[in-house]
This record gives C-alpha cells, structure tokens and sequence, in this order.
C-alpha cells in the first residue's frame, strides 16, 4: 500500500451524524473524537469508518483520560473486528479551520494504533450552509500526513477521498439538527464525570 495519499476514507452516516452533533452540543468549545472502522475487506485503498465515538470538549489534549478512553473503545470494539483508525476534531472558534497543535498531538497519538489515520477537522462554514443547499459532501475537511510525516488538509479534490457512505447523510443530519438531537449525545467527558452515561450513544439513532 501506498501513502495515505492513496487512500479513501468512507464514513457511515451514523459515525459521521454523531461526530457532527457532538460538535453542536458544545458549540463553544473545542470537541473530539475517534474514527472507528477497518480497512475494506474488498479494496486495500479504502479505509470504512462504520462507527465514531466523541471523546472530549474540555482539556482535549490530556494523555491520561485520552489513554484510558482508547483503551476502553479498543476492547468494545475488538469483538466485532473494527479498531481505531482515526480522529476527529472541531475547533473552538467558528472560523477556524487550521489543525490545532493540540489536534495534531493527539492525531500523532492515533497514528501509532493506525498509521493510515487521518483527522477529520470540522468545516462549520459547511455545516451553517447545510440548511440551504443539496450539497452532499461531507461538513469535513480530510487531512492526513504526508510524506515527511506532516499533516496537511487533502486539498479541494480531496472531496472525493472522503467519502458519504450514504448520499442522503447530510439530509438526515439536517433533520437531527432542526429536532435537537445533539442534546441527548454523550462523550466520554460526561462518562468520565458518571459512569452511567452510556458513551456508545446507544439509543441515538433509535
């Protein structure tokens, strides 16, 4: 296999919905999470993500309870064959749409599990116009390490190297947007502060 230049990377609707209403839930604040999946059984080239888990919204860069939580996703998801392969991330402020150090830190973090890891950074200037229009790419910027192991964001024509499993994704994210769904998701910042708070999101999509 080649870089990670090569690759594809194509998300669920489920793990791409969760990741977004994370990000809402807590609009003024910096968010997380980790990108669940394998490589495709069918094509080596592309990566699925069929699940996502948010982490953080407070101290996103903290190794302790970051260390824990892999672990912890690592052994629910091992059963069903899937395993980290990459990371998600929203920045505070609205209009950024630079990596973080603290974003890239912990996407370094990931690569060690999966070097093909990318971080998925939030676009909010596509998710604000996602009420307007029919565009069906995805409300995310792909970017990935190249080859003297820097992360840069896959350019413009990378919108084909992330990809909607289902077209109609952003559609159904929009009506969970306008019903408040992002106010039932939890994170392990939540599950780390009550233990009862179920971190797999379990009824989210019920």
């Amino acid at each position: 296999m080649g870089g990670n230049g090569e690759l594809k990377y194509e998300i669920s609707q489920n793990a791409y919905i969760k990741l977004v209403l994370h990000s809402l839930r807590h609009k003024t604040a910096a968010v997380n999470g980790v990108l669940v999946g394998r490589i495709s059984s069918k094509d080596e080239g592309v990566v699925e993500i069929s699940d996502s888990v948010p982490l953080f919204h407070s101290n996103l860069a903290l190794l302790p309870p970051l260390e824990i939580s892999l672990i912890m996703i690592e052994e629910h998801y091992v059963a069903q064959g899937l395993s980290i392969v990459g990371y998600f991330h929203a920045n505070e402020r609205f209009d950024d749409v630079e990596l973080s150090g603290a974003a890239k830190n912990v996407g370094d973090h990931i690569s060690r599990y999966f070097p093909q890891a990318p971080i998925l950074l939030l676009d909010n200037k596509k998710l604000e116009a996602l009420s307007k229009g029919k565009d069906r790419s995805p409300v995310m910027q792909l970017c990935v390490k190249d080859a003297s192991k820097n992360w840069r964001v896959v350019g413009t024509d990378g919108g084909s190297k992330l990809l909607l499993k289902e077209p109609s994704a952003n559609v159904v994210l929009s009506d969970y947007i306008s019903s408040e769904k992002w106010k039932v998701v939890t994170d392990f910042d939540d599950h780390l502060d009550d233990v009862t708070k179920d971190w797999l999101n379990s009824g989210l999509f019920n």
